[in-house]
């Protein structure tokens, strides 16, 4: 059985690995994908607003000016694409950050990574500024996603590469080895031991 178990092993072990690299060669490669479409949104240059926008590091303010000076649509638009802009976080991060405080490291790291981009915008690129809002609305995205689809798909990976617990051969008790017969010396010394008990008795009988 143990000869039989060992092959199983193996080949289970090998597909893991498999899957494990081809999961994370394709969610490597979205994360580059999404890369390269968030700078193309954030980082081009947009010399036409260069008047009007201005950097914004009071949270709340470009939302409310959303609700105040927006249509319905250019502010369900402006919000909710600065939201869709931070899901793919939610999706793509859960695979490469450690199980413990999952949630919290993926919010950690979208938080960090978009006010480093909103940074970028405010220093670098014409006709954009950072705001505290959009960071706020692309970490909320994240959250989104990752409730959504991320935790769920993220816990089905690691639950199925996860080898830990599996038992292996070793985990099988060993048998109970049988008992040995008691050697000439025990023997000698388990009469000894009946026949002073025996003494013993009689001195008591004899006593009385």
């Amino acid at each position: 059985m143990t000869a039989e178990a060992n092959p199983r092993t193996g080949r289970g072990t090998w597909v893991r690995v498999l899957v494990r690299g081809a999961v994370l060669t394709v969610v490597l490669l979205g994360l580059v994908a999404f890369s390269v479409l968030l700078a193309k949104v954030t980082l081009t240059p947009s010399p036409a607003s260069e008047d009007l926008v201005t950097a914004n590091l009071r949270p709340g303010r470009s939302l409310r000016q959303y609700a105040e000076d927006y249509t319905f649509l250019a502010a369900c638009k402006q919000a909710g694409g600065n939201l869709l802009l931070g899901v793919p976080f939610g999706l793509l991060l859960p695979f490469f950050v450690p199980r413990r405080l999952r949630m919290i490291r993926t919010t950690l790291l979208t938080a960090v990574a978009m006010a480093v981009v909103e940074l970028i915008q405010g220093a670098l690129v014409e006709g954009r500024a950072f705001d505290i809002d959009d960071v706020i609305l692309n970490t909320a995205g994240a959250l989104l996603g990752y409730f959504l689809l991320g935790r769920r798909i993220s816990h089905r990976y690691y639950t199925y590469t996860d080898d830990s617990g599996s038992p292996g051969p070793s985990a099988e008790k060993p048998e109970a080895e049988p008992k040995r017969a008691p050697g000439p010396a025990a023997r000698t010394k388990t009469a000894r031991t009946g026949s002073g008990a025996v003494r013993s008795r009689l001195d008591r009988l004899r006593g009385r």
